[in-house]
Order: structure tokens, then sequence, then C-alpha cells
């Protein structure tokens, strides 16, 4: 029997889960065991795991799960170099050259484990069957406009947080920059035809946020794109890869422009593709503006779980994508799952 282990995240401010009640009573139904760790962060209740029939362990039990169990989680694993024996489904940021990616590839070697990486679960033409995307770019533009509407009260942005539901960081993303008494910003996304820039487009126009949206057909020439500087806030919201063209060069800093924020919700500046070139690390939800320039101001923003400040909805809608997948683990020989195994087992083999 299949044993599919959903593991309480550890990572701070990370509340959500792929794997709602609802799902858990349709894997039980289809012959799965399913085991849910409680969790002291989870914004689904455990009691919906438990009358769904799951079996529920302690918080952070999973080390000790039997052997053939699936550990299914989102986020980073503890960094702690202890060996990996189990297949864990999750996020591994491991195939990109990432030095903790390369640590975590180094974890499962010794362990004898597999990395099913959520990002390279992918259908027959490459497309990935489930994403946070949307809320991510949702979540991101919000934070961007936090950081102009900081910016106008001679500031810089400070802490975010979880909010309930969407209409409640509407309301207070539209408080702090009416606040500003300032008209609102242009914005530009790159990206805008995919689920991020998509969630990204819809967040500024609930805001009132002119909007200009580029993708592949606006930037196909390759740069540079003098436009990005003539907006107030730029939001990269395309995932870099070989050939990703340069949006924002390090010359950006000093040149003449009217740009001011960039959030890259892409966040990936540890690449070597990174195309916002301005900035070196990731930014932190207690401190979510990092200044790479101050006359005239520049600020980026790059949270890596974006989709976390809204976890009721990023879980519901991540999970019911994932569902179907899941439903196909005891069974799956040649589709996704095998797919993602492939992928991993050819970058173990580049160590």
């Amino acid at each position: 029997m299949t044993h599919l282990w959903v593991r309480a995240e550890q990572r701070a401010n990370e509340e959500r889960v792929g794997l709602t009640p609802e799902g858990a009573a349709s894997l039980i139904a289809a012959g799965v065991r399913v085991t849910v760790e409680d969790s002291d962060q989870r914004a689904i209740a455990i009691d919906g795991y438990r009358t769904a029939g799951a079996e529920i362990a302690p918080q952070g039990a999973w080390p000790q799960a039997p052997r053939d169990a699936i550990i299914f989680g989102l986020k980073e694993l503890p960094d702690d170099d202890t060996a990996l024996p189990h297949r864990h489904i999750m996020f591994g940021h491991a195939f990109k050259g990432q030095p903790a990616g390369q640590r975590l590839l180094q974890r499962f070697k010794a362990g004898g484990g597999t990395l099913l990486d959520l990002e390279y679960l992918v259908d027959e033409v490459g497309r990935r069957v489930a994403a946070f995307g949307y809320w991510a770019g949702f979540a991101g533009a919000a934070v961007s406009l936090k950081c102009w509407a900081a910016q106008k009260r001679g500031g810089i942005c400070g802490p975010v947080a979880v909010h309930p539901g969407r209409d409640a960081l509407l309301a207070e993303l539209g408080g702090q920059m009416d606040a500003t008494g300032a008209p609102r910003p242009r914005a530009i996304v790159i990206g805008a035809l995919g689920r991020v820039g998509t969630g990204a487009s819809d967040l500024c126009e609930a805001t009132g946020v002119a909007v200009t949206r580029w993708d592949m057909a606006e930037t196909a020439h390759g740069g540079p794109f003098p436009e990005i500087l003539d907006h107030d806030i730029f939001l990269n919201c395309i995932l870099a890869r070989p050939g990703t063209p340069v949006f924002v060069p390090e010359t950006a800093k000093q040149a003449p422009r009217t740009l001011s924020v960039i959030g890259d919700i892409a966040c990936d500046p540890d690449s070597d593709f990174n195309p916002v070139q301005v900035y070196d690390r990731t930014t932190t939800w207690a401190e979510p503006a990092l200044r790479v320039h101050d006359a005239p101001v520049l600020d980026v923003t790059a949270i890596d779980n974006l989709p976390s400040m809204l976890p009721v909805e990023s879980s519901h809608d991540y999970a019911g994508q994932l569902l179907p997948s899941l439903l196909d683990l005891p069974d799956d020989a040649s589709g996704v799952w095998a797919r993602a195994g492939a992928t991993y087992h050819d970058h173990l083999a580049r160590l």
C-alpha cells in the first residue's frame, strides 16, 4: 500500500500545506494510507484530517516514518546534513546549481532516498501539473506596492505578515497607498500571460494601479529594455533559464529612471540566469525590502515563499491542482512521478 506522510512545515511563516482534508479523504478512499503530522502553524486545522480518516503523527516525526513512506512537504528541510533515506515530495531548489541544493542532493545520495521535486512535476509536454504561481504573483505585487508606499512616506518597507484572506490584504494595502496622498504608481509585469503574471496583474488592477503587460513577444529581441525604467514598479514573473534576457542590468542603479521598486517574484538571485542583476540575495518577511541604491532610491523585494501570505487560498488552490497526480502515485510507471524521478537521478549523476 502506498503511504503518503504529510510533514509539518518547519520554516517560519510557512502555513501552507499541499493536501487538504478533502484530498486526504479522496486518497484514503483510493487505497492510499495517509499520515498527517500535527502542526502548530498550519493554516488548515488537524481536526479535518482526523475526520477524513488520516492517521495523525507528532510534529516533526517524519525522520522516524516507515522507510517506504513518501514524505510530502512544501518548503525546505532542516539544513542539518543528515542522510535522507525516504522518498520526498517537496520544492527542493536543487537542480540549478544552487549551493544549498547541492548539499541537499548529497544528503539524498548518502541516504539512498529520492527527491521528487514539485517544480519538476510535469505533464507530457513539460507543463507543471500544479503551481502556487497565481498567489505568488498576487502577494508579490502586494509587497511591491507596500514598498512603494513606504518610500512615499520617506522610509523602507517594514515586516509583512500572514493575512486571513485576499480581501483583508487588499483592504490593508489600499489604506497604506491612500495614506501616501500620491497618485497610484504605474507597474510593468513581465511574464503577464503566466500564472504568476496573472496574479500580479490582478492585484495591481484591484488596487487601481495601471499595468503594462509584457510577455515573450515583447522581450524576444533580447534587450535592452528602457521601458522598464520608465515605470514606477517592475514585477518580474518569469522563471529564469538559459537564454533569459537581462531585464534590469547592474547599470540601471545609476541610470535616469522612474523605477523605484522591483518585485522579483520569480526570486532566483543565485541562478546564473538571473535577469535582475541589481541584487544578489533574497529578502525576508521581517525585512522585505533590500535597498540597492539611494539616489534615486531603488528597492528590491524578493521573498521566496510569497503564497504563504495567503495560506488558506493558496493551499486549497494548489492542493486541488495536485490531487489528480497524488491519486496516480500507486500506479505511476511512466507519468509525472516517473519523470520527476528521472530528473532527480539525472542531476544526482552530475554530482
